[in-house]
């Protein structure tokens, strides 16, 4: 499970900024708190805010990580060079030439019991200036060095000392330590770079991203008829007219990628049945379909999906049976997370949230972004009132109205 992610100098955000998933000592919905030793963690968070005030930004920090691990891993230097194009905060001089710092906490079951790690990496425009692996037991106190790296030092004394010299003659400023143990079978360097490929991030604002999801399918559902039933199953938590799907594969890749045409059935009023092309179903339809892969690979994993705009194009009821699944102990067996931004005030009182999950982000007269929990405030103990106090401005992340137009009177006379 994700404990904490923190980041900096990323877009809006300048300073340090913390995500964090430990849970407070509320006892609100306290049945659903998962342990990782010691620690109480919560499944998910729901970042609200204004336009343009950094919600998306929270996102794309992880986005970012994630995509600097996985192209690290694979020894395309062009390919790491491109990610490595970052976007610090631009608006001072000190920021805009400063590194970036990525750092997640996580934790892990194995048959030994839960181990803690604490992985973390600065980076500029250059390459890599910094960065770190440790872990520890979940019930101990201090972490254990695997290895340093910084600008004018080199701690791998946590390595086994025959892959040491191994990453010491391949290592280049563009590529991570992380990646190259991997590549060498270092074990806890494959756990955690399996941590990050498990996870799963899509952006439902963007049209792009939309219409790529749309023509993907979960693993299985040209050849296996059960894959289908259970998507049916799904889609008939909030549409029952979806009976069936036909499928034909079109195109099939050396590694396995297919390319289909996916028509959904649907029953006509004689008794018969009536086949429409998945790209006619309603936008909504389509979201959900596309969500599907996501949400079964991450409750089957234990993995964190993130998800942008969540409430674009869903009704409240059915995001609200989208965090019901991963708020379901009995459901979510493996402890999955979702992260999600939302501009839906709905989710500050739709009894599922508790206050250490609802989180804001608002940005200042300077552009400087901030994230920060309704668990801050005192005090807060209603959830009757979240919104009130919301719209009246006491937890900030609203926008700050002016007239769209401004015309100018003419004096007659």
């Amino acid at each position: 499970m994700l404990i904490q992610f923190r980041f900096k100098n990323f877009k809006s955000f300048r300073d340090d900024t913390v995500l964090d998933f430990s849970a407070t000592e509320d006892k609100e919905n306290e049945y659903r708190i998962a342990k990782a030793g010691d620690e109480r963690i919560l499944t998910a968070a729901c970042i609200l805010g204004a336009n343009a005030s950094g919600k998306s930004n929270v996102i794309k920090a992880f986005r970012y990580m994630m995509e600097y691990v996985t192209s690290s891993v694979v020894y395309s230097r062009d390919k790491v060079r491109g990610i490595n194009r970052l976007t610090p905060f631009l608006f001072d001089n000190k920021s805009k030439d400063a590194e970036s710092l990525f750092e997640v906490f996580f934790s892990r079951e194995t048959g030994r019991g839960c181990t803690i790690y604490n992985y973390g990496f600065s980076v500029n425009q250059n390459g890599v200036t910094e960065e770190w692996l440790n872990y520890k037991a979940a019930s101990d106190k201090k972490y254990n060095n695997i290895f340093y790296r910084g600008k004018n030092e080199l701690d791998l004394s946590g390595i086994p000392e025959k892959r040491r010299e191994n990453i010491k003659i391949s290592l280049e400023k563009e590529t991570l330590i992380l990646s190259l143990g991997s590549f060498l079978k270092i074990n806890r360097f494959k756990i955690v770079i399996n941590w990050f490929m498990e996870n799963r991030i899509t952006n439902f604002g963007d049209p792009r991203e939309n219409e790529g999801l749309s023509h993907q399918a979960p693993a299985g559902f040209a050849d296996s008829l059960d894959v289908q039933n259970q998507v049916v199953k799904y889609l008939a938590t909030f549409d029952s007219s979806i009976i069936g799907f036909d499928v034909e594969v079109l195109k099939s890749d050396d590694d396995g990628k297919q390319i289909l045409n996916i028509k959904t059935k649907h029953k006509n009023l004689d008794g018969g049945t009536v086949l429409l092309p998945l790209s006619q179903e309603s936008d909504g339809t389509l979201k959900m379909f596309a969500l599907y892969q996501f949400i079964q690979d991450c409750i089957e994993r234990g993995s964190v999906l993130l998800v942008d705009e969540l409430n674009s194009r869903l009704h409240p009821l059915l995001v609200r049976n989208i965090l019901i699944t991963f708020m379901d102990p009995e459901v979510n067996i493996h402890h999955a997370q979702i992260i999600f931004t939302s501009h839906d005030l709905w989710q500050l009182k739709n009894n599922i949230l508790r206050k250490d999950e609802i989180w804001f982000t608002d940005k200042d007269n300077d552009g400087i972004s901030t994230l920060y929990s309704l668990a801050d405030f005192k005090g807060v103990e209603s959830e009757n009132n979240y919104v009130e106090n919301y719209l009246l401005g006491q937890y900030g992340a609203i926008p700050s109205l002016k007239a769209l137009m401004h015309m100018e009177r003419k004096k007659h006379g």
